[in-house]
C-alpha cells in the first residue's frame, strides 16, 4: 500500500457503516479518527457521507488538490471510499502518487521545497512540503493548496521566513500543476482520475497519495448529473507527522512573528478558513 498508494476492493455492493470501519481498521493506525461533521443521512458517525445531493450528502468538498486531516498533527494515515450511488455521468476522483511527482520536480526545485513546511490555516499545525514516507522512505511531496495559511523556508541555522505573497502564489500554481501533469490526459502517468463502478471499496495511504474531486461530482443537477453518494472513513496516523528543523508540532505566535520579521514585514500568513487564496478564479472548499 505505501509504494502503490491505492487499493479497489470491486463488487463490494453496499456496504453497512459498520462494515465499512471494521474494513478500513485493517490499515494504518487500525483505528478510526473522525473529525467530519455529520450528514442526518449518515449510517454511521464515524461515516462522512458525500454527495451532489445536499439533501442526501454534504457536497462541494474537496475541490483542489489535498490530503485528510491536514489540520491534525498526525495526518490520518489511511482514507477508505466507498462508492454507494454512482452517477450516470461520471463523479470521479482524482489521485496522485506523491512521491512520484517528487521524482518529476527539477533537481533545484527538490531542494527548495526540501526546506519548506506549511503552516495550516486554521489549526497552526506544521507539516513538511518534502519529506520521507514513514513506511517505505520514498521521498514525497506534500501540500493542501485549500487550508494553508502559509508557508516557512528555513534561511539558517535556526532562522525561518514567511514565503511572501507572489512567491506563495507561484508555488501553489507550481503544486497544482506538477500533480494535473501527473494525469494521462497531461502527459503524466502518476496520477489518476478514477471511475467509480458499482461496489467500489478504494483504499489510500494519505501520505503517499493526494486526492481531489472531480467538477463533476459536485454538479447538483441531479438530472443531468446523476445522484452521487460516497461515503469516507479516516484512520488514525501511526505517528505525528512532523515539520522536521527542529520545529514544533504547531507554529507559535514567536515563531511566527519571527519568521515575519525575517522577511521584512512581507511575508503572508492568512489564519482561519481556507487560508491564502492563491487563486480566485477556482473554487474553494474543504
Amino acid at each position: 500500500m505505501a509504494n502503490r498508494g491505492f487499493l479497489v476492493v470491486s463488487g463490494q455492493g453496499v456496504l453497512s457503516g459498520d462494515e465499512q470501519v471494521k474494513a478500513s481498521e485493517l490499515w494504518g493506525g487500525r483505528q478510526i479518527h473522525s473529525t467530519h461533521g455529520m450528514h442526518p443521512k449518515a449510517p454511521n458517525k464515524h461515516i462522512f457521507r458525500l454527495s451532489n445531493d445536499p439533501q442526501v450528502g454534504i457536497n462541494g468538498v474537496g475541490p483542489q488538490w489535498h490530503n485528510d486531516g491536514s489540520f491534525e498533527v498526525g495526518v490520518f494515515s489511511h482514507v477508505g471510499y466507498h462508492i454507494v450511488r454512482v452517477p450516470e455521468n461520471t463523479g470521479n476522483t482524482l489521485f496522485c502518487h506523491q512521491g512520484a511527482a517528487y521524482d518529476a520536480l527539477p533537481r533545484e526545485t527538490q531542494e527548495f521545497w526540501s526546506r519548506l513546511v506549511s503552516v495550516n490555516a486554521t489549526s497552526g499545525v506544521l507539516h513538511p512540503m518534502a519529506h520521507d514516507h514513514p513506511i517505505n522512505g520514498r521521498r514525497s511531496v506534500y501540500l493542501h493548496l485549500g487550508m494553508t495559511g502559509g508557508v516557512l523556508e528555513k534561511v539558517g541555522e535556526d532562522e525561518f521566513r514567511l514565503l511572501e505573497e507572489e512567491e506563495l502564489t507561484k508555488l501553489f500554481h507550481s503544486y497544482n500543476d506538477l500533480l494535473n501533469n501527473g494525469l494521462p490526459e497531461n502527459g503524466g502517468n502518476y496520477a489518476v482520475s478514477y471511475q467509480y463502478q458499482e461496489g467500489d471499496c478504494i483504499f489510500i495511504d494519505n501520505l503517499a497519495l493526494a486526492h481531489k474531486a472531480s467538477p463533476q461530482a459536485h454538479n447538483p443537477d441531479i438530472k443531468e448529473q446523476g445522484l452521487r453518494i460516497l461515503h469516507r472513513t479516516t484512520v488514525k496516523a501511526m505517528k505525528p507527522f512532523m515539520p522536521g528543523f527542529n520545529l514544533p508540532a504547531t507554529a507559535t505566535r514567536e515563531l511566527l512573528t519571527a519568521a515575519q520579521d525575517t522577511s521584512n514585514g512581507k511575508g503572508v500568513f492568512v489564519a482561519g478558513g481556507l487560508g491564502f487564496r492563491w487563486d480566485e478564479s477556482i473554487r474553494m472548499q474543504n
